[in-house]
């Protein structure tokens, strides 16, 4: 697959692609004889899954560390299984931190809905008199 259809398959702008590869995120993406590059389908699932964590805010070195760790073998397995618990805790952590917030925006909000039928009233009460 080439790349343009990597990138509209994953929403994804080419120069993002091309800055995974020269990263390490994407290091095995092969060329053809003219140069072109040739996503696999390995290759995709790749940048399926980097979209993925990117998109819940793992920063690229972490995932560098992790695809490394993942093409040097089993031996990491405890690794890189780390890697996911740790990544998933801060995620965990970003999610409640954010509830936390709605709920205070969720009161917020409230009182000036509440505020506003307040007004509402009196401005009615003045329209009748």
């Amino acid at each position: 697959m080439k790349i343009s259809e990597v990138s509209k398959k994953y929403d994804i702008p080419v120069d993002t692609l091309r800055y995974y590869e020269k990263a390490g995120l994407l290091p095995n993406v092969k060329k053809n004889s003219s140069g072109i590059r040739d996503y696999s389908e390995t290759d995709c699932n790749w940048v399926e899954f980097i979209k993925c964590m990117r998109g819940a805010g793992l920063p690229i070195e972490v995932l560098k560390k992790y695809i490394k760790l993942f093409y040097e073998g089993d031996s990491t397995l405890t690794e890189r299984k780390q890697i996911l618990i740790d990544e998933r805790q801060k995620l965990i952590l970003k999610r409640d931190a954010i509830q936390s917030t709605i709920e205070r925006l969720n009161y917020k909000i409230n009182s000036y809905e509440e505020t506003i039928a307040v007004r509402e009233k009196e401005l009615l009460r003045q329209d009748k008199s």
